[in-house]
């Protein structure tokens, strides 16, 4: 196992994965730190490329299980530079995994519930332009935690692999099928085939001047979740899309959520409808 003390070549690369989106894409990899996440994306069938393992330290029966379970090439790394690598000045990782992302494949994304045997229960979410990568880590774990089966991110966006994504995530984007696509018009294509194919996915925005009350909506059906940009909101080409628009009552001083908050009302809302039928 080689061992790296130095501000390497090595150690430039996979720092690079931590700060630079234009790299990881061309890398097809991005640097995976935590347990969690670690663990989510060895139990999710993501492939490992390397593990960069503390060279001065004795590894935890936890990291023993990973490194047996992924037997991959291995670099032993000074304490001082998997600190910096695992983004935590006070503590260094005992493990980080590089691992390779997956193609931007819609077709990953299975709605007719070939995944699941349930072709009513589809629950998925659009991000149109999200600025901030944390808040699409929150929604992937929203849609992790409420069975929802894809996540996709429309446009110039922030990076769902970026290492704030992925920790906002608590590594569940390793879990839910996630898909870059650079215009909505991609979105609308799949959501055509998805009908023709027979499955009657509908198309549901947000806005605090909604056509109807979210909980008065039926969300028992395969739904795609249309959440907008932090500032604008949708898009009018989305408003346009959208089979309903729904709002969320507000009962204080606030005028509007958060996007991933209300992203996930909205899902636990749908969840919530499917549980009482």
């Amino acid at each position: 196992m080689q061992r790296v003390t130095t501000r390497n070549a090595a150690f430039q690369q996979w720092e690079a994965l931590l700060t630079n989106r234009t790299k990881r894409h061309r890398a097809g990899e991005t640097l995976v730190q935590g347990v969690r996440p670690i663990t989510l994306a060895v139990e999710s069938g993501w492939t490992v490329r390397t593990w960069l393992v503390d060279a001065d330290r004795s590894l935890s029966s936890w990291a023993h299980a990973m490194l047996d379970r992924v037997r991959t090439q291995r670099f032993a790394v000074s304490s001082e530079l998997m600190r910096e690598l695992g983004g935590k000045e006070d503590d260094a990782p005992e493990l980080l995994a590089i691992v390779a992302t997956p193609p931007d494949d819609l077709g990953r994304i299975a709605a007719d519930g070939r995944d699941s045997g349930d072709d009513t229960a589809f629950l998925g979410v659009v991000l149109d332009r999200p600025t901030s990568p944390g808040n699409v880590g929150t929604v992937a774990r929203s849609l992790d935690a409420f069975g929802g089966r894809g996540l996709i991110v429309a446009g110039h966006a922030a990076d769902p692999y970026d290492p704030r994504a992925v920790r906002a995530s608590t590594g569940s984007i390793f879990s839910v099928p996630t898909v870059r696509v650079p215009a909505g018009r991609d979105v609308l294509d799949w959501v055509a085939a998805q009908r023709s194919a027979g499955v009657p996915l509908t198309l549901l925005g947000t806005d605090e001047h909604g056509d109807v009350e979210l909980a008065e909506h039926d969300l028992t059906g395969p739904t795609l979740v249309l959440t907008g940009n932090e500032t604008t909101g949708l898009s009018a080409g989305w408003r346009e899309a959208c089979d309903v628009m729904v709002s969320i009552p507000m009962l204080g001083t606030a005028s509007s959520l958060n996007a991933a908050s209300a992203t996930t009302v909205v899902l636990y809302e749908a969840v919530r409808q499917r549980r009482a039928r």
